[in-house]
């Protein structure tokens, strides 16, 4: 059974900056896609951001609009989530996703329900 492994969650200052990693425990692992969801205690999990590997589409929730950014290495097979000016109600476990197939639909990848595999996130905590 294929695992996402996240990395790079942490402690920051609000204005701060980092960086998430995903990779995959395989490295032949077909990547078509990969979508990052966050979640706090008692709430939904909430989309952030995804990319397609065919042609580098990218979307993003309006709160990571223009502070995140999403890109995917090919060489090392991980994709990344780069989060800057970050903010206190940025704070959650993060986690990314990958489906089992090509998405066809650009509204699939808002829904967590299009992934298949999933990390076992990582804490992002802003402090004020």
């Amino acid at each position: 059974q294929v695992q996402l492994v996240e990395s790079g969650g942490g402690l920051v200052q609000a204005g701060g900056s980092l960086r998430l990693s995903c990779a995959a425990s395989e490295r032949t692992f077909n990547f078509y896609a990969t979508g990052w969801f966050r979640q706090d205690p008692g709430k939904e999990r909430e989309f952030v951001a995804a990319i397609s590997w065919s042609d580098d589409s990218t979307y993003y929730a309006d709160s990571a609009r223009g502070r995140f950014t999403i890109s995917r290495d090919n060489a090392r097979n991980t994709a990344y989530l780069q989060m800057n000016s970050l903010k206190p109600e940025d704070t959650a476990v993060y986690y990314c996703a990958a489906p089992s197939r090509v998405l066809e639909y650009k509204a699939s990848y808002w829904y967590a329900t299009a992934y298949d595999y999933w990390g076992q996130g990582t804490q992002v905590t802003v402090s004020s």
